[in-house]
């Protein structure tokens, strides 16, 4: 709800994840970033208006993060002969927009990390107060073509694009496996519970999958992270995918492949839970079905809701991706700009204790605050 890849939409972990949450996409794309909607079959309206102390919810779609990261991209495979060509196309499509999006969540990682290379400027607020602006996303890509040429703005776009591909893939592998055909969806003529009990079905369902893809998909995520923060020290430490890999592996074993994965998959359970269950409710008790507009509000209810939630889960993207590069050689996971942290919960409190929990989340408008960077170059 992304940078990690809802990595969709950021605001929708965005995750592609991805200038909002992330808040994944990220932003989070936690991003970016961050939540694709997979489109359902709706039973058609009732004639008769529904009893007012038992409306009857409507079918919802199943939220997915839009913050680029695992898991962010098309979830609706194609099935029989046309399902490997639909895959393939699928997996080309968010290829592009993984491309297209890369520069945003580069930018977002470096803010991330607390990389501010160019000194704040002073502007007013809405209400004519001075404040401090550190630079948006406009100026800080300038600033990276500037250094690095604007082949630079993709920099760590390789294992992105493969980290992608692979989510897409285990996706379509395990409905072919677990086909989603067997989940009964949610519909107008249910009652509560019983469409409460479809909804967290379907929910589960939606969960297993995003936690597998998340798991394999990671270690490609580790090392497209690190690739970009390279830029903060100059390194050339990670060049490739392979040698990448064989650097990790030596230096930090197999746990290093997955530094950074328990935030974000908390932040993908706690996203896909709360979307869907609030979009349920609010469907079930806060849209009456008498009004003429109801079935047009509800398919919007979960897009609106993913937003929301994508916002309040960005903490869990943005530690995940700090932890995914600290202490491991490179300048922009050692002080000054970031401590050692012992635990993805040390990273937490200290982001807490220093107001930074949402650091990152807004790429357009970014107030200096105390404690606002790690480093001020």
């Amino acid at each position: 709800m992304g940078a990690s890849d809802p990595e969709v939409a950021p605001w929708a972990r965005g995750g592609g994840a991805a200038g909002m949450a992330g808040a994944g996409a990220g932003a989070g794309a936690r991003g970016g970033a961050a939540a694709g909607v997979e489109a359902r079959a709706r039973d058609p309206p009732p004639a008769h208006r529904a009893h007012p102390r038992h409306p009857r919810p409507a079918a919802q779609p199943s939220a997915r993060r839009m913050d680029g990261g695992p898991g962010g991209g098309p979830g609706g495979l194609g099935s029989g002969d046309n399902a490997p060509t639909t895959e393939a196309l699928f997996v080309a499509l968010g290829a592009g927009v993984t491309a297209l999006s890369h520069p945003l969540l580069y930018v977002k990682l470096l803010i991330q990390v607390g990389h501010e290379p160019m000194p704040p400027t002073l502007g007013t607020n809405v209400l004519g107060r001075k404040v401090l602006y550190l630079p948006s996303f406009f100026t800080y890509a300038k600033y990276i073509v500037q250094v690095d040429g604007k082949i630079g703005l993709f920099r760590g776009l390789s294992p992105r694009l493969m980290s992608n591909a692979l989510s897409t893939v285990t996706r379509g592998s395990m409905k072919k496996v677990f086909p989603p055909d067997e989940i009964e969806q949610v519909s107008n003529k249910d009652d509560m519970k019983t469409s409460l009990k479809k909804v967290v079905k379907e929910t589960s369902y939606e969960m297993m999958m995003q936690c597998v893809s998340r798991m394999l998909a990671h270690p490609l995520h580790v090392i497209s992270m690190r690739c970009m923060v390279q830029f903060v020290g100059r390194e050339a430490k990670y060049s490739g995918v392979l040698s990448s890999i064989g650097k990790i592996f030596k230096e930090e074993g197999l746990l290093g492949f997955f530094v950074g994965l328990i935030p974000h998959l908390l932040g993908d359970v706690v996203f896909l839970w709360g979307c869907n269950l609030l979009a349920h409710f609010i469907n079930a008790y806060l849209v009456d079905d008498s009004f003429s507009q109801a079935l047009a509000i509800r398919s919007y209810t979960k897009f609106v809701m993913g937003i929301a939630v994508s916002m309040l889960t960005y903490p869990f993207l943005l530690v995940g991706d700090l932890m995914a590069v600290n202490n491991c050689g490179l300048q922009a996971g050692l002080p000054p700009y970031s401590p050692v942290f012992k635990s993805w919960i040390h990273c937490w409190r200290y982001l807490s204790v220093q107001g930074q929990l949402f650091r990152g989340s807004s790429l357009l408008f970014r107030r200096v605050s105390s404690g606002s960077c790690f480093a001020l170059e």
